[in-house]
């Protein structure tokens, strides 16, 4: 038995704490279910325009939990999830997405919502048929899939490499103030530029071949149903983030995932199907805080959009593309002149910008805590892990690592 505190080393939080992960769940639950209240949203069950069945690839956090939750409590899915996380034991804890799964499978039983969570390697022909076999043991097929996956690492299926991810610039070294989100201190941080297949291996394993090879697969094995759309979730972001990120050799994996899109959508025809690249708002990441500018920004974006109102987090987000975008009363998706959805509409509107850029010249070591929203990202980076979630008594040990309770 012991207190959890969190571990915060180099800007990155190692721990988890178990009852705080289940609580931020049941958090995000509880606001989807007001809001189906509040929409009126009925499940297909009820004669509503909603999804049945639905696949979330990457579903253990952020966006992907988001978006499950969403689909189940406000919509009334069943759904099987898939992401590789480290268990808990008694005595060492295990990775926050395991404890946001356990509280997910619990709450959807608890509801009488059928659910599966697997924890494999979401990139392996070996989870792609297990997902497969499920879903047909259920009798049922997919009308939803989500791909929200976001790895260092990709194994390649047919040539067994492995490759890896990296967050950098191409073609020069870009640099900026890092933000330290729990000391509020500032430095300068420069990162070097791209090498060799870099750009490649990147978007090896953030791009769109992954997403692609999972439709077709199950396109193939008659798991999908008749009308089945997919989305996949990218990002674009402001000026200020476009050298290390939309320029950079994340960016070159999201144009890949924006490109393969378009020939899932084609391939998705014959069922009268849709694929989209929903372009989602900047939030606060386990990366955010060793990224040159990008917790500066946040906190600056933050602060504006709080004071408009028009602040979100993941499980608001996901919930207003569901409602607003993907099952709309018309059953027509809005969409850029690309086919991307664009639910980043509130961060990017061009007088929050203009806000955003009035600010984030003048923020420094002295006044940083009055110019940006520090306490709400600092909560946001804390919450990601389990800790300063509303509701939970953090001065309580907690008697083993693996149980939510």
């Amino acid at each position: 038995m012991a207190v959890i505190t969190p571990k915060i080393r180099s800007n990155i939080c190692i721990n988890a704490h178990p009852i705080g992960c289940a609580k931020d769940t049941l958090n995000q639950i509880e606001y989807v279910k007001s809001q189906k209240s509040k929409r009126g949203v009925k499940t297909a069950k009820e004669g509503g325009y909603a999804p049945k069945t639905v696949l979330v690839l990457g579903c253990s956090t952020g966006y992907g939990l988001a978006s499950r939750i969403t689909a189940a409590f406000e919509y009334g899915a069943d759904t099987i999830g898939v992401s590789f996380e480290k268990e808990g034991t008694e005595t060492k804890g295990g990775t926050p997405g395991w404890y946001n799964n356990k509280a997910f499978d619990r709450e959807s039983e608890k509801a009488g919502l059928k659910t599966f969570t697997f924890n494999m390697d979401a990139f392996s022909d070996e989870c792609r048929k297990a997902v497969i076999e499920k879903v047909k043991e259920w009798g049922v097929k997919f009308d939803l899939v989500v791909y929200s996956l976001a790895s260092p690492v990709r194994t390649d299926p047919d040539t067994k490499v492995l490759y890896r991810s990296v967050l950098k610039p191409v073609g020069k070294p870009f640099g900026g103030p890092a933000l330290d989100m729990m000391t509020g201190k500032i430095t300068v941080m420069e990162a070097s530029p791209a090498e060799g297949d870099d750009v490649a291996n990147t978007v090896k394993v953030m791009g769109g071949e992954d997403w692609e090879r999972w439709i077709k697969q199950l396109k193939e094995a008659d798991v999908l149903s008749d009308g089945a759309r997919t989305v996949a979730y990218s990002y674009i972001g402001p000026k200020y983030s476009h050298p290390i990120y939309r320029d950079g050799t994340i960016g070159a994996a999201k144009k890949d995932l924006e490109a393969r899109a378009h020939n899932i959508d084609a391939s998705l025809k014959s069922l009268n199907g849709a694929a989209y690249v929903s372009v989602n708002k900047g939030l606060i990441t386990r990366s955010s805080a060793v990224i040159p500018i990008i917790a500066q920004y946040l906190g600056c974006l933050f602060k504006i959009m709080k004071e408009r109102g028009t602040h979100e987090g993941c499980i608001e987000q996901m919930e207003r593309l569901f409602s607003e975008r993907l099952f709309t009363a018309d059953k027509k998706v809005p969409v850029d002149s690309e086919n991307r959805i664009r639910i980043d509409d509130w961060e990017l509107d061009p007088d929050v910008q203009a806000e955003v850029d009035k600010i984030m010249p003048n923020v420094t070591q002295e006044n940083v805590a009055s110019l940006i929203d520090l306490e709400g990202i600092r909560h946001d980076f804390l919450m990601i892990n389990g800790f300063d979630v509303p509701g939970v008594d953090y001065s309580k040990d907690v008697p083993r690592m693996d149980t939510i309770d």
